[in-house]
């Protein structure tokens, strides 16, 4: 089955040409990366699949369905605009999150300790998110996005603001929920970030697809070669 099904999707605002007939399918437990410039279209792409923004045209099955807000329970979403309440205590506020996504209380004591170890983040338990660093925060997010064990992971640029070490972490625990099974995606403008843990890829630029596929088959079609974006 397809994690995520997109075929001929296309956005406007007024004049401007967001997201132009693009289609493309993620096979389940796998990692795919949208990869473009700024301003190519890849968080509108995104904001559609979470049904945030409706298309003008074309058509989005997530884990074979339409989105809506049952859905919502089985994906994981990391938006670009990152949104954490400051002045709650990050154990508070991730029990809080954890809760609304549909945790018990015990379950989620327990996911919230797993996470908060795993990103070296548990002498920060009682501290306000305000007093964290940006990087502390990032990590944060990331674990409010997948606390709830979504079969679906969207990540909108994970990587900003993150130093190399934590870019490796974070792209070592991508690997290790991709071995459980689950479906990641991610956007970036960088190469080099989807060359390490990408199955596919779709390179987007002014709106359209340029590239996709499988990325070793891309790599030998265009290993020799440079693909030119006009920005």
């Amino acid at each position: 089955m397809n994690a995520l099904e997109i075929e001929g999707i296309s956005k406007k605002f007024g004049d401007f040409h967001a997201v132009e007939k693009l289609s493309f399918m993620i096979p389940s437990g796998t990692i795919y990366g949208l990869l473009g410039p700024n301003g190519a279209g890849k968080t509108t792409t995104i904001r559609m699949v979470m049904n945030i923004i409706i298309p003008d045209e074309g058509s989005i099955k997530v884990l074979d369905r339409r989105m809506d807000e049952e859905m919502k329970e089985r994906v994981g979403y990391l938006p670009e605009d990152r949104g954490l309440y400051p002045k709650m205590k990050v154990g508070e506020l991730l029990l809080f999150l954890a809760e609304i996504k549909g945790l018990k209380r015990s379950d989620a004591r327990k996911e919230i300790d797993f996470w908060l170890e795993r990103f070296d983040l548990s002498d920060w338990k009682s501290k306000k998110v305000e007093e964290l660093s940006r990087g502390m925060q990032q990590k944060l997010q990331f674990i409010v996005t997948v606390i709830h064990e979504p079969e679906l992971i969207i990540l909108d640029e994970p990587f900003s603001g993150l130093d190399p070490v934590n870019t490796k972490l974070f792209k070592d625990i991508m690997l290790e929920m991709k071995k459980k099974g689950r479906t990641i995606v991610f956007s970036t403008h960088r190469m080099e970030q989807v060359e390490m843990i990408c199955d596919n890829i779709c390179l987007i630029n002014k709106a359209e697809r340029v590239l996709e596929g499988n990325l070793s088959q891309i790599k030998k079609q265009y290993g020799k070669n440079t693909v030119i974006l006009d920005y």
